[in-house]
C-alpha cells in the first residue's frame, strides 16, 4: 500500500512538471512569434524565458534583436552587452552589439565592436555586412567595397552587390556600380543576406 501510494505521489509530481514551460520553451516560442511578425508577443516569451533563467544567454540575444528592431536601441544595448559580459566569445552578440551602436551614431565604437566579431569569426559574412555598412556612413567608400566584396566572396546577395554599387557611385566608378546593380537583378542570387540569424 505505501509503495503503491507512493508510486501515485511521484507520478503526479512528474504530470505536474512536464505542464511547466521550460525557459528553452519560451525561447523558441519567442523565435517563432518574432518570425511570424509578432513582436510584442515574442518579447513577453523571451522576457518569461529570461525570469525561468537568468543565464539564458540566447534569450537575452534573441530580446535584443526584437528590441533593436523596434528602435529601442538602449534596450538592445543593454542585452547584448550583458551577453558579451557572460560571454565574451560570442561573436554574433559583437555583431549585433556593433549594429546598435551605428543605429545610435556611434560609428568608431561600432567599428571596434565589429572588428572584434571579425576577429572571432573571420569567415562570417554577416559580419563584414555590418562594418561595411558602418564604413559606408562614415564615408570610407573604399572600405565599404573591401568588405561588401569579402561579403560577395563568401556568400553573394542582390543587396550586397546594390550596396556595394552605392560604394562604387560614390567613388565615381560608374561602370562598376552599374555592373553591381545589374548584377543584384539576377535571380538566380538570394534577394537578401540574412544578417539578423546572427545569434546562434
Amino acid at each position: 500500500m505505501k509503495k503503491t501510494f507512493l508510486f501515485v505521489l511521484g507520478a503526479a509530481a512528474l504530470a505536474a512538471c512536464a505542464g511547466l514551460q521550460t525557459s528553452s520553451e519560451y525561447l523558441l516560442r519567442g523565435d517563432g512569434y518574432f518570425k511570424d511578425g509578432n513582436p510584442v508577443r515574442a518579447l513577453e516569451a523571451y522576457n518569461r524565458a529570461v525570469a525561468l533563467n537568468p543565464d539564458n544567454l540566447e534569450a537575452y540575444a534573441s530580446r535584443g534583436a526584437v528590441h533593436f528592431f523596434q528602435g529601442n536601441y538602449d534596450l538592445a544595448e543593454a542585452d547584448f552587452k550583458f551577453v558579451l559580459d557572460k560571454n565574451p566569445y560570442q561573436a554574433d552578440a559583437y555583431t549585433a552589439y556593433g549594429s546598435v551602436l551605428a543605429a545610435k551614431g556611434n560609428f568608431d565604437e561600432a567599428l571596434e565592436v565589429l572588428n572584434s566579431a571579425i576577429a572571432l569569426k573571420p569567415g562570417k559574412p554577416e559580419i563584414f555586412f555590418s562594418r561595411a555598412g558602418v564604413y559606408f556612413m562614415l564615408g570610407r567608400y573604399a572600405e565599404a567595397v573591401t568588405d561588401y566584396t569579402s561579403v560577395i566572396n563568401l556568400r553573394p546577395a542582390a543587396d550586397v552587390y546594390n550596396a556595394r554599387g552605392a560604394a562604387y557611385l560614390r567613388l565615381g566608378k560608374n561602370e562598376l556600380a552599374e555592373q553591381d546593380f545589374n548584377t543584384a537583378q539576377n535571380a538566380k542570387i538570394p534577394a537578401t543576406l540574412n544578417i539578423y540569424s546572427m545569434i546562434d
